[in-house]
């Protein structure tokens, strides 16, 4: 890449650059919403609405004609032209997402002589048939009888009466993973799968290439289709299976009872203590037909399932089903700390008011009930990525949260200010969740070995076994403690000054030789670079230090010549730094706000991103839709519709009264 040139930024380009950022911060308080948080479409991964769509075809629930339509077109909208769909709305063919979404267009009504659906089942035969989708997706094609048991490797509902210090216990799972494999194993456990119909045995001819009742599927449990196939088996996997497979066939019957009844009371307890709305929408998804097959007519079934719908959204490409039941505290935080950077917040009082009154109405201020019984963490002063009635706390959103309430909180007289042991308890919150290695993971800290990811039978994503400490939590937490010092003293400072030492240490620990921080949580080096940067910084280290001075020199090294960065999904697969075919303005915001308080914005790297931004401002002060930037477990993409909105505005804000 040649070098950036730019000229001196001007007083008239700094008033350009001024009006720019003012108008990205009057669109961002137009999409405000009345109860005073911003969120967006956090669609994206391609395995969630075929799943809901089976969901409805398992239990017999109607779908709307307005939604039905939305379905199909969100399907053909994402669909490859070679007939795939990925496992992401940008990715290439996914054998798992491919099959189920053919199924749930079936179910939809799409006609199979459709030549999209033609191309479906061509693709779908060239790559080896649905016996070679990942464990997820046989997994609900056997409920929905498109595949049979004997076809899965085992999942013990046993494993959950097994003692806690076991290494392996579920318990010791990522809340994610732990989430969803709970209802399956209740669901394995009693062997749940619908009748067969005509439209299965339709949908069976048209993804195997043989009769279904002549397939020996014992024989394919461990196929995996090269397309599905991120995290092949382990050896050790393979062989834990074929034990496990011993006990299924041996199974005493009065533990296999008493060991779904303790599933089902973690499944209870996962529902209530969230309003049914669950962690995630996969295990939404799966806990909504436990409760099905268990009673069909029961409150439970009916409370679960009227749950599911808070996951659905009406995006610009159809009606899809979004990963999380909302990015409300999320979002929210990042647009007050956007206009607060800008130096608006003045202008913007009424609007930061009300979203002071959201952030404080949805701090979680209490534990659930028997929590460590359940494998929770505490749970008080923390901020969820969504809102209370999820009540999940996470590290960084409760680090997030912390930080905008106090900047809008101690600058203007809000009404109902949060009490100050609320803030105590977030800081607690905080540092109880640091690990010992110093970094924070996300919802609790890690509780088992990387030996675990052994036994990862997804094959579609990394690092779902195990909580691990990230970069970006990391920081998050850093920034919040840090800014707690000036309201904290005596033991809880101790504490605080003792966290960020070690803090610090993780961080530097995870920079590459290059100088980069790889990201987790979005794409990638620019977003896990921003954080590094950050986190340091707010730990005390100096912006001439090595650490800051080598990040700064990446992401200069990597700007493209209309001054802008972009990264392709693949830096998150291939763990690499992979230029997208184009600058993005998310990827270009952060590497700015990186390079500003790396003591770097004078610099013609920093001008020019500065310019790339303006630029590519539309009129009414948004920014355009550009490729999907956030990513989960290193191979799913989804959406951030916000990003575009408020980390362009921050930018500017910083650079500008740098």
């Amino acid at each position: 890449m040649s070098a950036v040139q730019v000229e001196q930024i001007t007083g008239s380009d700094r008033k350009e650059l001024a009006a720019a950022m003012k108008k990205g911060a009057d669109f961002l308080a137009s999409i405000q919403e009345e109860s005073g948080c911003w969120k967006g479409d956090y669609g994206g991964p391609m395995f969630l609405l075929p799943m809901y769509v089976g969901t409805c075809y398992i239990t017999g629930q109607e779908m709307s004609g307005r939604e039905s339509e939305g379905f199909v077109r969100y399907f053909f909208n994402v669909q490859n032209g070679d007939g795939s769909i990925g496992l992401h709305a940008e990715d290439t063919g996914c054998m798992f997402t491919t099959v189920l979404g053919y199924a749930a267009l079936r179910m939809l009504g799409v006609n199979r002589g459709d030549p999209k659906m033609k191309r479906m089942r061509e693709w779908i035969a060239f790559n080896g048939t649905a016996l070679g989708a990942a464990s997820w997706g046989k997994f609900f094609m056997t409920l929905l009888n498109l595949h049979p048991y004997e076809g899965l490797n085992p999942l013990l509902p046993e494993l959950w009466s097994l003692p806690y210090w076991l290494p392996f216990h579920p318990g010791r799972l990522w809340c994610h993973a732990r989430q969803v494999y709970l209802p399956m194993a209740y669901l394995y456990g009693i062997k749940a799968q619908i009748p067969e119909d005509k439209l299965i045995r339709e949908i069976r001819r048209d993804i195997y290439d043989a009769d279904y009742n002549t397939i020996d599927f014992s024989k394919n449990r461990n196929t995996v289709a090269r397309t599905d196939n991120y995290v092949p088996y382990s050896m050790l996997l393979k062989l834990i299976n074929r034990v496990l497979m011993f006990c299924e066939k041996h199974h005493v019957k009065k533990f296999r009872k008493r060991s779904l009844a303790t599933v089902l009371d973690h499944i209870l307890f996962e529902d209530r203590v969230t309003n049914y709305i669950d962690i995630g929408p996969v295990n939404s998804i799966l806990n909504s037909l436990v409760h099905y097959f268990i009673d069909a007519t029961g409150e439970d079934f009916r409370k679960s399932f009227t749950a599911l719908k808070l996951y659905l959204c009406e995006g610009h490409d159809g009606t899809k089903m979004n990963g999380y039941n909302s990015t409300a505290l999320w979002d929210t935080a990042f647009s007050v700390q956007a206009i607060f950077a800008a130096g608006l917040q003045a202008g913007y009082e009424q609007c930061l008011n009300k979203a002071y009154d959201f952030i404080r109405n949805n701090q979680v201020i209490e534990d659930v009930p028997d929590n460590e019984r359940y494998y929770r963490h505490t749970s008080r002063g923390g901020w969820p990525f969504s809102d209370r009635d999820h009540g999940w706390p996470i590290s960084d959103c409760t680090a997030e949260g912390y930080k905008a309430e106090r900047l809008i909180g101690d600058s203007f007289s809000v009404k109902d200010p949060i009490d100050r042991y609320l803030r105590y308890e977030s800081v607690s919150l905080i540092l109880s969740l640091q690990n010992r290695d110093g970094g924070w993971a996300t919802y609790e800290k890690r509780r088992a070995g990387t030996w675990l990811e052994l036994l990862n039978p997804s094959s579609v994503f990394g690092g779902i076994m195990v909580d691990y400490s990230y970069v970006e939590c990391s920081s998050s937490c850093i920034q919040a403690l840090a800014a707690a010092k000036a309201e904290f003293s005596g033991a809880l400072r101790k504490k605080i000054d003792r966290a960020l030492k070690r803090g610090a240490r993780f961080i530097k620990s995870m920079q590459r030789p290059d100088g980069s921080f790889e990201g987790s949580w979005a794409v990638c080096f620019t977003y896990g670079t921003w954080f590094g940067v950050w986190g340091l910084l707010d730990a005390g280290v100096s912006p001439d230090s090595p650490e800051i001075r080598k990040a700064g020199e990446f992401l200069i090294e990597h700007q493209n010549e209309d001054g802008g960065w972009g990264e392709s999904y693949l830096s998150c697969t291939e763990r690499r730094w992979v230029y997208h075919s184009s600058s993005q303005v998310v990827n270009t915001s952060w590497a700015l706000m990186t390079l500003v308080r790396a003591g770097m914005g004078k610099s013609a790297a920093a001008e020019a991103a500065a310019g790339f931004i303006l630029r590519r401002q539309m009129e009414n002060g948004d920014w355009p839709r550009e490729s999907l930037v956030g990513v989960f477990n290193k191979t799913a993409l989804i959406n951030y519709e916000n990003y575009r909105r408020y980390f362009p505005v921050w930018a500017l804000g910083i650079y500008l009264n740098n």
